[in-house]
């Protein structure tokens, strides 16, 4: 099984800022130069905004000292000078802010098509990735491991770049100010302050962010566990089990209120230690302004300035312990889901493939051997050829490797050994969207989108015109049924399919595989789960579908394929047998023979019972 580990990762040693790394390509469009001018606009209005921002205090300062001065150069500039400072007070209260709101206007589109762009990314590999993969995942969890890491981008965007960086020049600016205006005391205090709140912060936000981990955890384990038991909602009515699903649930969200509670209740002492450091630095500087005032070294005008740039410092700094907690908690949800990204692919394509150029559609399987675990081989040395336009059948038992054939077909898995040819290509030499574009499937288990059933025939080909979709329809000896219902061809099918019946279902599969118009026809065990009248019309359309094609079925009722031009027995990965119907019924304690003599028995079986039923 897959480690937990790919599904709820965390950073305990990982190098945090490598994840910042990965996210940095995104935000410098590639190819793009309107784009880049809007990063680089937005860079010149951040700028700006703090520079004004800084600037609006010595400016109180300048109006100030005028007001303050003595009579004599009051009088002289009365009108001019504080007319003039408090107007431009005005102008920099407006453009300080007006410059930040342009930045996240000017940024805007940049962000959001950062955001497209790496879940495209994401939607699109994890579209690539294996059989193996999808079937080990579990979808809550994953999907959880999305939203967050989106989320987390998100936030990283607007307030590591719009918020942090701009403090952190805010702080510079402050400095230098205090060092020229006043004096290097100032500064000194200002800085050590800066420091204490910082370290103060970063090492309590690291201990802290164990317990955003545990709640990441539990979150996850909670919404896998809902989404799960959502999903399976008939089997649990089947067996009653309401309460037990709410007792896992619940216990999944306890472990989570309990790391809740603890990030809380650190969080609280946190904020207090950095309001606490904050204060003794506020009020230091003040007591050497107020000081000096005394002294006669400085006028009320730098009292006042000192307390307004120290406040106006303050504030963005009080944010960005705020802004660093989230940052953690961000990179955190952004690892896994770039972990994600990272996730291997098994199957690729060669170096220079190039596309499957299928003519006839022969197929041929040569000596392959294949295990899904090293430990225990599923086929042995199978060999055998779908002649172009012919039926071939593969029966057996259950877990004799049969669908495991259909699997190596669509290449979701690689051979071990030997391969497997269409048309005389190697599968594992052509381009995969190619394989599969020559090969149509009806399986067993039909999942249906959560969409009209148009959209669901017509998934075999998108583009198709509503016409198309009803040939197809028709052909599949839907048509009927679709248009007896008052939405006729936009009635919702439901999750996976549960409105519409298994026949219903199986279809719409089969409508929709004659809109992808194959080359090659896999029929894997496509009429098991029907009942006896429904399967024989299931039958007859599949073999409308199948006629001129070559098709290969995958079958547990050997009624089903009586007519096929060879069959081949399968039992634990081994071909035991093979050749038609009537030459496998005659071989004397074959294993054909003995499935088909045990399936007559029980429709026999069947049948009387049915009798007895009308009877009574």
């Amino acid at each position: 099984m897959r480690p937990a580990s790919h599904e709820t990762p965390d950073l305990e040693d990982h190098n945090q800022w490598e994840t910042v790394r990965k996210l940095l390509p995104y935000l410098w469009p590639q190819g793009e130069g309107a784009m880049k001018q809007r990063v680089v606009a937005a860079i010149l209005c951040l700028v700006a905004a703090k520079c004004i921002t800084v600037g609006i205090p010595y400016i109180y300062k300048e109006i100030i000292a005028v007001l303050s001065a003595d009579d004599s150069l009051m009088e002289q500039a009365a009108i001019v000078a504080p007319i003039f400072l408090i107007v431009g007070y005005g102008i920099a209260r407006l453009a300080s802010p007006a410059f930040g709101e342009l930045r996240d206007a000017v940024f805007a589109r940049v962000g959001q098509q950062t955001l497209r762009r790496i879940a495209l990314e994401v939607f699109r590999h994890l579209h690539t990735l294996s059989l193996r993969f999808h079937l080990d995942r579990r979808t809550g969890g994953l999907s959880r491991v999305i939203e967050r890491g989106t989320q987390g981008i998100d936030f990283l965007l607007r307030f590591m770049l719009f918020n942090i960086l701009p403090t952190l020049l805010e702080i510079c600016i402050v400095s230098v100010m205090m060092y020229v205006i006043l004096d290097w005391r100032y500064a000194v205090a200002t800085v050590v302050t800066i420091v204490a709140y910082i370290a103060f912060t970063f090492s309590v936000t690291e201990w802290r962010i164990q317990f955003r981990r545990e709640m990441n955890k539990q979150d996850t384990e909670a919404n896998t566990k809902a989404i799960d038991s959502l999903l399976n909602f008939e089997t649990v009515k089947y067996f009653g089990n309401e309460e037990h699903e709410a007792s896992r649930f619940d216990k999944a969200m306890q472990r989570y209120e309990q790391a809740a509670v603890k990030n809380q209740t650190t969080l609280s002492g946190l904020n207090i230690g950095q309001n606490a450091i904050i204060a003794v630095g506020l009020v230091l500087v003040m007591m050497m302004s107020a000081n000096d005032l005394v002294q006669g070294r400085h006028g009320i005008d730098d009292f006042v300035f000192v307390n307004m740039l120290l406040a106006q410092m303050f504030m963005p700094l009080g944010f960005l312990g705020m802004v660093y907690r989230e940052m953690k908690r961000s990179l955190i949800d952004m690892e896994a889901m770039f972990r994600l990204l990272a996730e291997p692919r098994e199957i690729v394509d060669r170096p220079g493939a190039q596309p499957l150029h299928c003519t006839g559609g022969e197929v041929r399987f040569e000596n392959v051997q294949f295990a899904y675990d090293p430990r225990r081989t599923v086929l042995h040395d199978i060999s055998f050829t779908v002649p172009a336009g012919k039926t071939v059948a593969i029966v057996g038992h259950s877990g004799a490797g049969k669908s495991t054939i259909s699997r190596l077909l669509y290449r979701f898995y690689d051979v071990r050994d030997g391969r497997i040819l269409i048309d005389g290509q190697n599968i594992s030499d052509v381009t995969q969207d190619s394989l599969r574009a020559s090969i149509g499937i009806v399986p067993q288990d039909t999942v249906l989108f959560n969409d009209s059933v148009a959209y669901n025939i017509a998934y075999g080909n998108p583009s198709a015109d509503p016409q198309a979709v009803e040939d197809a329809a028709r052909l599949a000896s839907i048509h009927d049924f679709i248009a007896a219902q008052p939405e006729g061809y936009d009635t919702n099918v439901g999750e996976r399919g549960l409105k519409v019946s298994g026949g219903e279902k199986q279809r719409i599969a089969i409508a929709r595989t004659i809109m992808k118009n194959p080359s090659i026809l896999l029929l894997d065990e496509a009429t098991s789960a029907l009942d006896t009248n429904t399967e024989k019309d299931i039958q007859a359309a599949l073999k409308r579908v199948s006629q001129d094609r070559t098709t290969l079925v995958i079958a547990h009722r050997l009624s089903t394929v009586v007519d096929a031009d060879e069959i081949i027995v399968l039992d634990e990965g081994r071909i035991v047998e093979r050749g038609t119907h009537a030459e496998l019924v005659a071989i004397e304690g074959g294993a054909y023979l003995g499935m088909w003599q045990r399936q007559q028995e029980a429709v026999e079986v069947a049948r009387r019972l049915e009798d007895l039923a009308d009877v009574i």
